[in-house]
């Protein structure tokens, strides 16, 4: 799929709320277990997305189509680890909420054509990247998020399946 603005609005803008209905109120067990030794709990992914809205993904845009030098900067994406008893899961997921809403709003008053997605950055690591491949990576970078909570939350009772483990892919991940 070629990337288009509105597609990726369309996921962006209803990550917080999936996040939300899923993991509001669960009980602890589901979301401050990681799934093992160095690994993330639902809480620290959620923390981890709040984190990235906050610091990659917009001003990273701005940098982009910014007038001066457009070199993006290097980012920690482990911080959250650092901040994650700050807040409760609860107060995480409204947060991201408040901040993606935010975000999203900065985003759609640019009124970007194609010609502002084609505008380059310099990254770090991977060198010339363009404002297109940023936003397609946000999109991407939340649906790999997704993904992993539902992984991490499974493996929870991978002991408890039993056999059943030998159909679940995601106990084999």
């Amino acid at each position: 799929m070629d990337f288009q603005l509105s597609q990726s609005l369309a996921v962006l803008s209803r990550t917080p709320y999936a996040l939300h209905a899923w993991l509001h109120d669960l009980p602890p067990s589901w979301t401050v277990a990681p799934e093992g030794e160095g690994s993330w709990s639902a809480t620290m992914v959620v923390a981890h997305l709040l984190l990235a809205d906050e610091t990659n993904w917009m001003p990273r845009a701005r940098t982009i189509l910014g007038d001066g030098p457009r070199r993006l900067t290097a980012l920690d994406p482990d911080a959250q680890v650092r901040s994650v008893h700050a807040l409760d899961l609860n107060d995480f997921l409204s947060a991201f909420e408040q901040q993606r809403a935010k975000c999203l709003a900065e985003l759609e008053n640019w009124n970007l054509t194609d010609e502002h997605l084609e505008r380059t950055g310099e990254h770090p690591e991977f060198g010339t990247v363009t404002l297109r491949q940023l936003l397609a990576t946000w999109t991407a970078h939340d649906l790999s998020h997704v993904a992993q909570i539902a992984r991490v939350m499974a493996v929870q009772y991978r002991e408890a399946v039993g056999p059943w483990a030998a159909y679940l892919r995601v106990m084999r991940a």
